[in-house]
Formats: C-alpha cells, sequence, structure tokens
C-alpha cells in the first residue's frame, strides 16, 4: 500500500487535483460534436441519438428506452434466426 501511495506522490507534482464543471447543455454540445465528427457511414440509430441529443427536450429517458427495447428486440430475432439454421 504505501509503494502505491508513494507512485502516486510522485506522478503528480502538486498534491491537489482539479476539477471541472460542465453544464449538462455544454455535456450535450460536446457529445453532439462528436458524434457528428464520427459519423462516417448513414445509420438510423445514431441518426435518433443526434436527434435527441440537439433537441430542447431535457428528457433523455425516451429515447435510452427506446434503445434498451431495440437491443432486445434484435437479440430475440437473432435467436429466432439461429433457431431456424
Amino acid at each position: 500500500d504505501d509503494d502505491a501511495l508513494e507512485l502516486f506522490k510522485k506522478t503528480l507534482p502538486s498534491p491537489s487535483l482539479l476539477q471541472v464543471a460542465v453544464s449538462s447543455k455544454m455535456a450535450r454540445q460536446q457529445a453532439l460534436a462528436a458524434l457528428r465528427a464520427g459519423h462516417r457511414q448513414r445509420d438510423p440509430r445514431m441518426d435518433l441519438v443526434m436527434l435527441a441529443l440537439g433537441g430542447r427536450s431535457q428528457n433523455f429517458e425516451k429515447v435510452l428506452t427506446m434503445i434498451d427495447e431495440m437491443v432486445a428486440l434484435l437479440g430475440k430475432e437473432q435467436a429466432d434466426d439461429d433457431a431456424k439454421k
């Protein structure tokens, strides 16, 4: 335990850590910019996420529920396809 503490002390020049506060609006804008930058192929799922991030709605719960339902449906369809083979 002491070795880990010594290594930690050597790694950081000062004993304090900096915490940066980011508003939820700023976080959404950064996420949207990152998605747009990496959006090479058309994917309706990513379009949905980008639409939700770009909208003014504060509630993202509906989109998360839709994504969870889509994943469950795709898993069921894959299981059905595997059973047919």
